[in-house]
This record gives structure tokens, sequence and C-alpha cells, in this order.
């Protein structure tokens, strides 16, 4: 069974892939080595999924190429 990390302390940041009007906000906190701790950014309180960096890093990669326009 893998322990849940603790985040009390983090600090977190938002997302440069947030939408810059605040509807659409994520957080991450970056102290935490290998993993990366997202959250919504309207709901702090609320659920924080915790992805290993490496999946992140997979994450952002396809989304940013969905995202690039059509050439």
């Amino acid at each position: 069974m893998r322990t849940a990390p603790d985040l009390r302390t983090a600090t977190w940041r938002k997302s440069s892939y947030s939408d810059g009007a605040g509807d659409e906000c994520l957080e991450v906190a970056d102290a935490l080595p290998g993993l990366v701790p997202v959250r919504d950014s309207k709901n702090m309180t609320g659920g924080v999924l915790v992805f290993r960096a490496a999946a992140w890093t997979c994450f952002i990669g396809a989304a940013a190429r969905e995202l690039r326009p059509a050439q």
C-alpha cells in the first residue's frame, strides 16, 4: 500500500497551462521529487491528484500537441 504525500506544507503555483481568465485554473506543487500534485485553484480544500512526474510530463506533452494549430 502506498502512502499519500504530506501536502499540508506544499507551496502551490498556478500552472502556466491554466486559462488566464481564471475560469480553468490548475495549481501544482513542485517540492516533491518524482511527484506532481495537482489541484483546482478554485477549490483549494478539495481533492488533489498526484501524478508521477513522468506521467505528468507525458500528459502535458500530449495536451500541447492537441492544442497546436493545424498546419
